[in-house]
Order: structure tokens, then C-alpha cells, then sequence
């Protein structure tokens, strides 16, 4: 029967507290039980030895792990992360099996594309306008969704060129791939679908020493994040569930 596979739930948030609240949002905004979320904590524990079979599909949470980053600045759990995730997104991709990475999928699947990956289109933790294009307007992932709404960012690295193989379904002023998909059900999005408020201020105090504001910018990131208010971008993932379960 529909519905009786899980969906899995890829994090590396190594703090406590975000990490939980992350599990929490993607728990409420998919509609989903604990027992049909399963989340592995890669930043703890090695990838498991996933029956791609025998879920509905794949999620992937934020991270501070920058793809971009120099090999010597990555740690042995960094590379470690990156390698599980690499040799899972080339299985996911050719199966087209369904996935949906928030932040941190654009760097895994951008590096599965040999997209050009780095800081030229980094943003600001802030509320940021997303406008869908022509095909991201026609994809089933989008339906309901506004022409142009607000979402939450905050990223240090960013797709500079998206490949051809890949489509194009949202772009912001300030950087061009907002959301992207590649074959028919694999998708990537720069902003967080899963975040609110709370949860976007939980990160920033988190993650105040992690370089993504000035010291003596914790007001104003506090301010930027309230900006707008932020409804639309959890619509994409009440729809993956809904469009992926079986």
C-alpha cells in the first residue's frame, strides 16, 4: 500500500539543539511520523546500508560542510560525509529515485554535476525573494507555490553555473540557482524549505562563531530574518511526501 515505505532524513548537524529542531521542522512540514522520517546523523555515525527499494525517498538538511571548501580544510569526518554522500547521490541519481536536499544537497549534487561551486553567490543569512522560472512554474514539485515568495538563506558557497543535464527552477537576485532538478523526481534547493522563525534564530546562535556574520552583527541577522514573513517554500515539502510516498 502507499505510504508504508519511509523516507530518510540525511543531517550532519554535529550541535544538539539545531540538529533536533532541524529533525522537528522536517517532521512538521512533511507531514510525517517519527517512525516514517528516519534520520541518520552522518556527522556521528557512518552512512547505513540503505535498501534504496525499500523507502520512498531521500532528504537532506543543511550543513556547515562546504563542498568548496580546500581538501586540507576539510576534516576526516567532512570527507568522510562527502564520499557516503557522493557514492549515494550517484545511485539516487541513476534510479531517479526521489530526493530533496535543502542547502547542503546543492553542494552534494552540484559536485555530482562537476557544477562550478563557490563563494561568487553566497548570501547572507536572511529572508531573500525566490521567483520560480517557466519550468520550475510547470514542475509537480512547485504546485500551489507563488510565482515569487520569500525564504530563508544563509550560505557560504553557491552553484555558480548550473550544467546543462540539470533544469533550472528557481533563481533570486542575489544568486541564480535557487532550486534545480535533475531527471524527473532529484532535486536541490539553496534555500531551506524546512526552516521558520524560531529555527532560522536557533542556527544563528548556533552557529554565531561558524563565519556567517560579523561578530557584532548578531542584531542585525536577527533583524534580517524577520524581514518578511516566510510561508510558501514548506508547501515543496508536504508535496514531496505527498507526491512520493508508497
Amino acid at each position: 500500500m502507499p505510504g508504508e515505505r519511509p523516507f530518510v532524513l540525511l543531517a550532519t548537524r554535529a550541535e544538539d539543539r539545531p540538529a533536533d529542531e532541524e529533525y522537528a521542522l522536517f517532521l512538521r512540514y512533511t507531514g510525517l511520523p517519527p517512525e516514517r522520517l528516519l534520520r541518520v546523523r552522518l556527522e556521528r555515525d557512518a552512512m547505513p546500508d540503505l535498501d534504496l527499494d525499500e523507502v520512498s525517498g531521500i532528504l537532506v538538511g543543511g550543513s556547515p560542510f562546504n563542498a568548496s571548501d580546500p581538501l586540507e580544510k576539510k576534516s576526516a569526518v567532512q570527507r568522510r560525509v562527502e564520499a557516503e554522500m557522493g557514492a549515494l547521490v550517484d545511485d539516487v541519481v541513476a534510479r531517479d529515485l526521489p530526493f530533496l536536499g535543502a542547502c547542503y544537497g546543492v553542494g552534494t549534487l552540484g559536485t555530482y554535476l562537476d557544477a562550478e561551486i563557490d563563494g561568487t553567490f553566497s548570501e547572507p543569512i536572511s529572508v531573500v525573494d525566490v521567483t520560480l522560472t517557466d519550468a520550475g512554474r510547470a514542475d509537480p514539485l512547485a504546485v500551489g507555490m507563488p510565482r515569487t515568495f520569500a525564504a530563508f538563506v544563509g550560505h557560504k558557497e553557491a552553484i555558480t553555473t548550473l550544467p546543462p543535464r540539470a533544469t533550472l527552477l528557481a533563481s533570486s537576485p542575489t544568486c541564480p540557482v535557487q532550486m534545480f532538478r535533475v531527471g524527473e523526481n532529484v532535486y536541490a534547493t539553496q534555500f531551506h524549505p524546512e526552516l521558520d522563525v524560531d529555527g532560522i534564530v536557533t542556527r544563528i546562535h548556533a552557529y554565531a562563531a561558524f563565519g556567517y556574520f560579523a561578530a557584532d552583527e548578531l542584531d542585525l541577522t536577527l533583524a534580517a530574518v524577520r524581514r518578511a514573513p516566510v510561508h510558501a517554500p514548506s508547501r515543496l515539502l508536504r508535496t514531496f511526501v505527498e507526491r512520493y510516498a508508497r
